[in-house]
């Protein structure tokens, strides 16, 4: 297994979102302009409630990217008979850009955790080409790896993900 792959597979999201695979693009994930999105971190919702950058590496501006946003652990992570909810889309990125530059299919959906802690996963995948990808029918038991499947997207090239739950009074202090 890649390092890359490594806190995947710990965080179970390689298993419970996608299969094994090889990232070979570069994705940065960023809020409020320097909350940087790394594997297991928590994030707080009042930090999350904006929609993120997402930076594409690549080498090509030819080249065509979707984003999904999911929770595989709703509505909790004990009994996630939700999973996975769909929290935002964008396809038609190209290369070396940022999701600014591609298409919304479903808009940003804040995650509000209510019980548990949630984890919120980026998964990149490389378009064969534009405008191809359609919108899922539901955000609620959306399935990345039959979205995948339906839309020629193949293996993901690059994922991450953080945690977040409930934030008390208490916590944002």
């Amino acid at each position: 297994m890649s390092r890359a792959l490594e806190p995947l597979s710990v965080g179970r999201v390689v298993g419970d979102v996608v299969d094994s695979f090889s990232p070979s693009v570069r994705m940065i994930v960023t809020y409020n302009s320097n909350k940087q999105v790394a594997n297991g971190h928590e994030l707080m919702p009042s930090i999350i409630s904006s929609r993120p950058r997402v930076d594409i590496g690549g080498e090509d501006m030819r080249a065509a990217y979707t984003v999904i946003m999911t929770d595989p652990d709703a509505p909790s992570p004990s009994d996630p008979y939700l999973r996975e909810h769909l929290h935002w889309m964008v396809a038609d990125i190209p290369g070396t850009t940022d999701v600014s530059f591609g298409k919304e299919i479903v808009s940003y959906e804040p995650p509000k955790p209510v019980v548990g802690i949630h984890r919120y996963v980026f998964i990149l995948f490389k378009q064969s080409r534009r405008q191809t990808v359609r919108p899922p029918a539901s955000r609620d038991c959306f399935n990345t790896r039959a979205f995948s499947l339906e839309n020629n997207l193949g293996l993901p090239v690059a994922a991450v993900y953080f945690n977040a739950q409930r934030e008390t009074a208490a916590r944002r202090r």
